[in-house]
């Protein structure tokens, strides 16, 4: 199938030198390097640099090297072995809310999607996020794919996703892709995140649990693959718990860049580790400070 590129270059552009912007941050924080420093870094003057960094980021360059100062990758990791615990409790459990994003899923078998997905329809499109082109698939009961690239690589990315629905029919859906894009990276507290947004999760069942159990995982937080496998009543699986992780067909909302060696190590990413630096640098600004949900008993049966 022809691609076609539906990111306009400036976006492109844009998000480059933010994520540049964000791994200068990361890279530096305890010397909190002020702005003008990380202006000159990415080519920008200090002022295009706050505007372009808040309106792609969500936060300013203050707030984020405040963030990373007070928010130091080894406390989280100790503090990992509540976290999912917790989030089940205050029902942080699909269905349920992803930050301000409400999120629903349906389950299938890949034997049940077998004899759905012969004649299934998946809109498909790319669209700028803050973390780069944003490729979205969707079927008529929910998204199904949701996948990141540089501009060069979108071709591959797009047969990656593509095929792992062998039997369906894409259909070129650019505007669609937009509005979903649109709601998943929209601010937190924002009017367009008040729908429920379905997924749709092809997999075995040690996968779903694997993926149900990463939704759990509250913004700002991070886990270990062991914390993982425990979770889900199995410790000595934590390869093939690193392996669903890595299957997981729809990013950021199935958050598994939230996953992170027992180290404290970023460990892998399949949409690149500089991606996920971002994803991680960007939640916690935003979400550490944020009051906890109150308790619902909303839960994965």
């Amino acid at each position: 199938m022809r691609m076609t590129t539906d990111t306009d270059p400036r976006a492109a552009t844009a998000y480059a030198q933010i994520a540049e912007a964000i791994a200068y941050v990361v890279a530096r924080y305890p010397a909190q390097p002020p702005l003008a420093e990380i202006a000159a870094h990415i080519g920008l003057s200090p002022t295009h640099c706050q505007r372009l960094f808040t309106r792609w980021a969500g936060i300013s360059p203050k707030r984020l090297l405040g963030a990373m100062a007070a928010d130091h990758a080894r406390t989280l990791l100790r503090q990992s072995r509540s976290v999912l615990d917790t989030a089940y409790e205050v029902g942080l459990s699909g269905p349920g809310r992803l930050h301000d994003l409400l999120i629903t899923h349906e389950a299938m078998s890949p034997g049940a999607f077998k004899a759905y997905g012969r004649d299934v329809e998946i809109g498909w499109g790319w669209h700028p996020s803050p973390f780069g082109a944003c490729l979205v698939l969707e079927t008529g009961r929910g998204i199904c794919g949701l996948a990141f690239a540089e501009d060069g690589a979108k071709p591959a990315v797009a047969a990656d996703m593509f095929a792992r629905w062998p039997d369906a029919h894409f259909v070129h859906r650019p505007e669609r892709a937009a509005q979903r894009v649109q709601q998943i990276f929209a601010p937190p507290g924002s009017p367009s995140v008040a729908t429920p947004l379905p997924l749709l999760l092809i997999g075995s069942n040690f996968q779903i649990k694997v993926w149900e159990a990463l939704m759990r995982i509250p913004p700002g937080h991070t886990v270990s693959y062991q914390d993982l496998a425990r979770f889900i009543g199995k410790p000595g699986a934590v390869r093939a718990v690193g392996s669903a992780n890595g299957r997981n067909p729809i990013s950021y909302l199935i958050p598994c860049h939230r996953v992170l060696r027992k180290s404290g190590a970023l460990g892998g990413y399949h949409w690149g580790v500089a991606r996920k630096q971002a994803m991680l640098a960007v939640e916690r600004a935003r979400y550490r400070d944020q009051p906890s949900e109150k308790p619902s008993t909303s839960a994965i049966e």
